[in-house]
């Protein structure tokens, strides 16, 4: 793709004097983004290139070949990103011009202000409301009493309406459309929910109030039915600069075609091979279609990598290098050479958590702190393995972003059922599990548990649910979901050895609650199926529902010791899915559940352009390590039913070079003997370090 060349335009024929010697400041590829003309160009800036430096010289740059502060628009993912920016900004060019006067910030603070001046042309006043997403959420349950739909038609929570309502909006794409793609089974309340939908809107507009939402959707509004006012924005943002371009939406990249209009003096940088958030509603084509919607734009690809060992890199292109729609090219390290990636196969998931915490003390032992170490997965409930023997190592640990797998409340949730089938006398797992029935609320929990408690203590919980005096507690709007409840806790109470705790939890999935997961979290209850189905198979290996509930309790219980402990630790490793480390970095990295069907995922590979963003996560993974880099995966899962499953390595190391070619070495461990213990003080207690004539 050929790259426009620009000559900067001097009035008086005379090269200024610059304030700032961008020469010496920055790297040739830099520089030719920084110095680029007036008109549409796209920074390709690949991992560790300096793109935040790159953006905030540009915008000095601009200061300084006279473009007011005002005149000057800069959108970015987050306000900590734009104060960042700013920060930089006002070092650079603080002493000429007041970098106050920038409008920057995320899209949604964009249109906030824009908004307040120009909101009566779209019937609200200046001083409209906007609402956080619980106050939206309030207003949505309010629309959703209005209608009086029958209780019977199990109507979707306010969350879930909101949740279609926002997608269908950010995706530009009609909410019926939203229903039949992700939320098929609300079809048959098509009508009433459109109905509230469109009740919400109208309660907004009446009330004078807008949520984050609309600050986006009627900006959209503002700039196309208002040719005016979309005049005078134009004119005012001479210079349109737009971070993290590859994350925006349809609607987001719509705005910013918008308000870039006829002038196109228009800046977007970003990485399209991170471009991994479609499932958030990224649009890819945004990036890789940009110069096809702006002919002639400058194309400016940042290579030089200050981040990485040249041979982690060698991974990272190799990889990457075989996706077909990108912007092609090849990261060169600024780095001196380090030690090469190792790839390492496990006998099962068990070495593979062995191995990750044995070399994660090595490296404290050898001074690395664990701030400078990570460990990334693919999906969240790929840690769970880690995570148990972490905390038997007391090794302490963070969840970037989340929570231990352990606490979430959906784990916990499956717990309790298991809990409470083992021991009817478990008030904490009663309470917990029949408030998930619809129409049981806190008052009926414990209406239902007196009862309960009231009946012999040896009676089956069958019995004990299905009798009258537990029944009479049941509201009527209950009725059907307890009686679904109660036999399912009858089949999970049922005497069987040979039915392992693994099928149990399966049992409570199609018992109701994956459906219960599908109903309430939509897209967000499928990953969370994920981490059920993945904790039945950790408990398939168990002979017993006791032993794998002692398990878990004893890791609970260690967890807690940890929170309630006089000192805090000083440091923690990191755990992380990739999605939730971009823009991040460490010395070490470990990426684990290499295997096909888990990186990538099963899910995500139905076609092309599926598992070439499941490659270009695989590259986001690597290139977040500086120094040192581990790709992992277990051979086998753990039993199950008596059977243990071979697997396949991830077609991400499969297809790299192999041979005198390999960008890895391949380390093959010897048998790791890992003792269950609750806690290791140090690398002295753990397992042999495998011997280096065993390496290949």
């Amino acid at each position: 793709m050929a790259t426009r060349t620009y000559t900067l335009k001097v009035a008086s024929g005379a090269k200024p004097a610059l304030r700032i010697d961008y020469a010496a400041l920055l790297n040739e590829e830099q520089l030719r983004a920084v110095e680029a003309g007036d008109g549409p160009a796209l920074v390709i800036a690949g991992a560790g290139s300096g793109k935040t430096r790159t953006l905030t010289f540009r915008v000095a740059r601009l200061l300084e070949r006279g473009i007011p502060p005002e005149g000057i628009l800069l959108l970015t993912f987050t306000n900590k990103a734009a104060r960042e920016m700013t920060r930089r900004v006002e070092e650079l060019a603080g002493g000429f011009v007041d970098v106050r006067r920038i409008l920057g910030g995320t899209f949604h603070h964009a249109g906030h202000v824009l908004l307040r001046q120009y909101a009566q042309n779209l019937g609200f006043s200046q001083s409209f409301t906007v609402l956080d997403r619980e106050d939206a959420s309030d207003l949505m349950a309010s629309c959703i009493a209005e209608r009086k739909v029958s209780r019977e038609k199990r109507f979707p929570r306010a969350e879930v309406v909101l949740d279609m309502v926002s997608t269908a909006i950010n995706l530009q794409r009609s909410l019926s459309q939203v229903m039949v793609d992700d939320r098929p089974q609300f079809l048959p309340l098509a009508e009433e929910v459109l109905a509230t939908a469109v009740r919400f809107q109208q309660r907004k507009q009446q009330m004078n109030l807008m949520d984050f939402d609309d600050l986006l959707l009627h900006l959209k509004r503002l700039l196309a039915e208002h040719p005016a006012v979309r005049a005078q924005l134009v004119e005012r943002f001479q210079c349109v600069l737009v971070d993290e371009y590859q994350d925006t939406n349809r609607l987001q990249g719509d705005l910013v075609d918008l308000l870039a209009g006829e002038r196109k003096n228009l800046t977007v940088v970003g990485d399209d091979c991170q471009s991994i958030y479609s499932f958030r509603g990224a649009d890819f084509t945004n990036i890789i279609d940009f110069p096809q919607r702006y002919p002639g734009c400058g194309v400016y690809p940042l290579t030089r990598n200050y981040r990485s060992t040249p041979e982690i890199l060698e991974l990272a292109n190799a990889s990457i290098a075989l996706n077909l729609r990108q912007f092609p090219k090849e990261l060169s390290a600024e780095r001196p050479s380090g030690p090469p990636p190792v790839v390492v196969p496990t006998k099962d998931v068990d070495e593979q958590a062995a191995f990750v915490a044995q070399r994660v003390l090595e490296l404290r032992d050898e001074g690395l702190p664990l701030e400078e170490m990570a460990v990334l997965y693919r999906a969240h409930s790929h840690s769970m393995e880690l995570q148990l023997e972490l905390t038997r190592r007391g090794i302490p640990f963070r969840v970037r972003s989340g929570v231990r797998f352990f606490e979430q409340a959906h784990i916990k949730d499956v717990l309790a059922h298991l809990r409470f089938a083992q021991s009817s006398g478990d008030e904490l797992a009663f309470k917990r599990v029949v408030k998930l029935v619809s129409g049981v609320g806190q008052a009926t929990a414990e209406s239902l548990w007196t009862a309960v408690l009231g009946l012999p203590p040896e009676l089956p919980v069958k019995e004990k649910l299905e009798h009258p005096d537990v029944r009479r507690h049941v509201p009527r709007r209950a009725s059907s979901g307890f009686a679904r409840f109660s036999s399912l806790m009858a089949r999970l109470g049922r005497a069987d050895s040979t039915r392992t705790p693994g099928q149990l939890i399966e049992d409570v999935l199609t018992g109701g609650y994956g459906e219960y997961l599908r109903d309430e979290f939509g897209a967000e209850g499928q990953r969370r199926e994920e981490d059920l189905r993945q904790l039945a198979e950790y408990a398939g290996r168990f002979e017993d529902l006791p032993r794998f509930l002692s398990e878990i309790a004893l890791v609970s219980e260690f967890s807690a010791e940890d929170a309630v402990a006089a000192e805090e630790p000083d440091e923690f490793l990191t755990l992380s899915t990739v999605h939730q480390a971009k823009g991040l970095e460490w010395k070490a990295v470990f990426v684990i559940w290499l295997a096909e069907g888990r990186f990538p995922l099963v899910t995500a590979i139905r076609n092309p352009e599926e598992e070439e963003e499941e490659r270009r996560l695989f590259y986001v993974a690597v290139t977040r390590a500086k120094d040192e880099l581990a790709l992992t995966y277990p051979l086998t899962t753990n039993p199950q039913d008596g059977a243990r499953i071979i697997l396949r390595q991830s077609r991400f190391i499969e297809e790299l070079p192999v041979g005198a070619d390999a960008p890895y070495d391949r380390l093959i461990l010897e048998a790791m003997e890992t003792p269950v213990l609750p806690r290791l003080e140090g690398a002295k207690a753990l397992p042999p370090k495998p011997d280096p004539e065993s390496q290949e």
